[in-house]
């Protein structure tokens, strides 16, 4: 089933009472202007927010936005009521207030109470980051899997904020008297959410079993998959070694759907995953319904780590995937760091002025750093120049050999 129009009547805070409010919310390509918001808190430092900042800025031209003013806050805790403080959001307010923006995003994930109290104030659309990326994703679903993954998110999603959807429903005071009609009709649309959300489930456990059989099917090859951040490189590089034409863009999510390749190095065949990418405060209930396409993660051999080595915090996204891979009990498999965009690198690390020598002592440094690190299990590379891909080719092709024989001694006779 498309990821579309959620099947719910609920009285939006928009002008069509009609609205659903996934639908509600959707991003209009190359529309919308937006206004990022992030907090700095006692667990996340200035930098980082800046960082996570820059991030939410791509995944809003991912999903096709323009982001136009940042604001960050210093508290010891988000406000229950609003997130971020009165002053603030009166701040923002009046940026807002006679310019072209129509959306305001925050990096952290809100309350339905939170998004309804913003709405009032700002007067316009508000989402955080779980949505944006649920937008995103249904965006990029293509298989009836992923689209039945990225609906069920969306309810899963949606549960816990309708009560703050129907707030503005209710009377205001207390006492006798004071029991609105929203209350009775959020109970109603509860049980319709919760019932839909069983549905799915229902309907993902026979794609799963499906999905199960196609890979049982595959006979005794050796799985190697290709794990990491969003945006590391891992649909180029999969083209790169299987001489497929997967989809990869510069965008976020690029990859959403599982791709499987057979791919043969020196007559030794094996299959070649690309899975989709990782990202940080990724929405617990996404993890949870594309656990079935990351199967493909948790029934490998092999896992093919991608890094953008380019990247300034690099260090913290291996362990935001590693995190995530643990989560998935996948985090015992044998793993190669694949470090990729080293020509970005380069360019972003040395001066041009330096001479090849002192650079070449440079990058002997970092690769012995990192062989120390993994025990060898690394390599670097710049997929877009095909720099060094022999290189990864032969420690990839010696993994899946070893395994090989180890699994099936009957095959290698014909094998390497």
């Amino acid at each position: 089933m498309a990821a579309g129009p959620l099947p719910l009547k609920l009285v939006s805070l928009s002008s069509n009472p009609e609205v659903v409010l996934i639908e509600k919310k959707k991003i209009r390509e190359g529309r919308e202007h937006a206004v990022l918001v992030g907090l700095i808190t006692p667990e996340q430092t200035e930098a980082q927010v800046q960082e996570y900042l820059d991030e939410l800025a791509f995944l809003a031209e991912t999903a096709g936005a323009v982001a136009v003013k940042r604001y960050i806050q210093k508290l010891s805790h988000p406000d229950s009521r609003t997130f971020i403080g009165k002053g603030k959001l009166e701040e923002i307010k009046t940026f807002i207030t006679g310019r072209d923006v129509s959306i305001v995003i925050f990096d952290d994930e809100l309350s339905g109470s939170q998004i309804s109290n913003i709405e009032k104030v700002l007067g316009i659309k508000t989402i955080d980051r779980s949505d944006l990326i649920l937008d995103i994703f249904a965006r990029r679903a293509k298989t009836a899997q992923a689209r039945t993954q990225v609906e069920l998110a969306q309810y899963q999603y949606l549960l816990p904020r309708l009560k703050g959807m129907w707030k503005h429903l209710e009377r205001q005071g207390g006492g006798i008297g004071t029991r609105g009609p929203g209350e009775t009709e959020i109970e109603t649309d509860r049980r319709i959410v919760n019932t839909k959300i069983s549905l799915l489930r229902k309907r993902l456990e026979e794609i799963e079993k499906q999905a199960y059989t196609q890979r049982k099917d595959r006979g005794e090859f050796i799985r190697v998959a290709l794990v990491g951040y969003t945006n590391v490189g891992k649909s180029t590089l999969m083209n790169l070694l299987s001489k497929s034409e997967v989809f990869a863009e510069n965008k976020l999510f690029a990859t959403l759907d599982t791709t499987t390749r057979k791919v043969v190095f020196n007559n030794t065949p094996f299959l070649l995953s690309d899975t989709v990418g990782f990202i940080r405060k990724l929405p617990h209930h996404l993890v949870e319904s594309f656990k079935s396409t990351l199967d493909e993660v948790r029934e490998s051999d092999i896992l093919l780590h991608v890094v953008d080595i380019s990247h300034p915090r690099h260090e913290e996204q291996i362990s935001v995937v590693n995190r995530i891979l643990h989560e998935l009990g996948a985090a015992d498999k044998p793993v190669i760091l694949v470090f990729n965009k080293m020509d970005l690198y380069e360019q972003q690390t040395f001066d041009p002025w330096l001479s090849e020598e002192v650079r070449e002592d440079l990058l002997g440094q970092l690769k012995t750093e990192w062989a120390n690190r993994t025990g060898g299990d690394c390599v670097f590379i710049a997929a877009a120049e095909k720099r060094n891909v022999a290189a990864l080719r032969e420690l990839v092709l010696g993994k899946v050999v070893a395994l090989y024989r180890e699994r099936f001694p009957y095959k290698t006779e014909h094998f390497y």
